[in-house]
């Protein structure tokens, strides 16, 4: 069997190192905002390039704690891309706001900038963007877009820890330092993993960063103060000592995966498959496929003990939740991918044999 990810193959040189810190928590009884958080928040704030960074309990928390510290107005307009996690969605419709859909691209699965002028608004207060599959939105474009605009933008980085925005120039910019805010998931899966859910916020801006302190520990720093009434959503010690181990590895392992979206790129050659454009800042969170004859190709990689995935198997608007919030909306793009997507292996550490049959099996529909 190809695993599509094998998380214990992955972290294994780094297996030790994990029991003896979750046993350090457990002696120093450092289990809420211990040292272990501490450290990791300043790791993670410079490996992205930012002042600031927050830890939470998960991406989705993230999400919505980065769009309360804006204090908008109920039903303020926050336009984000019709293809991502439900989370995305979700933050916003938690923290009162008015979601805004935007097509995604049609060869590329980030936000379509030409659909997202037609949505913008004076209503419009917030974009978040979405790095879908680890791959960089042009941000400098929806900068442009937006100058001179009251507008917030929120990097949805859950998937793109360590991708990098080239628009920028030759050294590029660092996903998570170049919006007013960007929020990261390290669910296990993630280019950046922990063992359970773990989410941060990154920021340059210190008034959002005292803000999101107290928004994240029930309205305050300290026990018993509570300035804000607010919500219960802290960074784990255990899992922050968890990814104070795997953020040595992080940038090793993106390139592993770089070097396998590349062979992916060289190897697979038929014409009932086609291949996303993806930038060179990609970490390849996913890497997916496009293929009308999808329902086929997935029954061959099965047969073949190949694991792969559906990123996402339903747009935004088709969700059973939410359809009525867009009824009669359309979002082709986003539609498409969500048909005839596929998300093929990931694993750094996959085999070159094993991505020979992976690419052999595609070729042989």
């Amino acid at each position: 069997m190809i695993k599509f990810l094998n998380i214990f193959r992955q972290d294994k040189n780094i297996f030790n190192d994990n029991i003896k810190d979750i046993a350090e928590v457990i002696k120093k009884s450092e289990f809420i905002n211990g040292t272990s958080v501490k450290v990791f928040e300043k790791n993670f704030s410079k490996f992205c390039k930012t002042k600031y960074s927050i830890g939470c309990n998960s991406g989705t928390d993230a999400l919505f704690l980065a769009l309360k510290s804006l204090n908008l107005k109920k039903n303020s307009e926050v336009l984000l891309p019709a293809q991502t996690y439900c989370s995305t969605l979700f933050s916003v419709i938690n923290a009162g706001l008015k979601p805004v859909l935007v097509d995604i691209q049609k060869d590329n699965p980030t936000i379509c900038t030409d659909d997202l002028k037609k949505k913008l608004s004076n209503k419009t207060k917030v974009i978040i963007i979405v790095h879908l599959y680890g791959e960089c939105s042009d941000i400098k474009k929806i900068k442009k877009i937006i100058k001179n605009k009251n507008i917030y933008l929120i990097e949805d980085a859950a998937q793109a820890h360590g991708a990098i925005d080239y628009s920028y120039g030759k050294k590029g910019e660092k996903v998570g330092s170049i919006g007013d805010m960007a929020c990261f998931s390290f669910y296990p899966g993630k280019n950046l993993g922990a063992y359970g859910d773990a989410g941060a916020i990154t920021t340059n801006n210190k008034k959002y960063f005292k803000d999101l302190l107290q928004l994240r520990n029930l309205g305050g720093i300290k026990k018993y103060q509570h300035n804000l009434i607010a919500f219960n959503s802290r960074l784990d010690t255990i899992q922050a000592s968890i990814l104070n181990n795997k953020l040595k590895y992080l940038n090793s392992n993106n390139l592993k995966r770089k070097k396998i979206a590349l062979f992916y790129t060289k190897n697979i050659n038929n014409k009932h498959v086609q291949l996303l454009r993806y930038s060179k800042g990609c970490v390849y969170h996913q890497f997916v496929i496009l293929s009308k004859k999808e329902k086929k190709l997935t029954k061959l990689l099965t047969k073949k003990n190949i694991q792969w995935g559906k990123h996402y198997p339903q747009p935004l608007h088709k969700l059973g939740a939410t359809k009525k919030m867009f009824k009669n909306m359309n979002f082709p793009n986003a539609e498409y991918f969500s048909t005839y997507g596929i998300s093929l292996p990931i694993d750094p550490n996959l085999k070159k044999r094993e991505l020979v049959k992976i690419c052999d099996t595609i070729n042989s529909l």
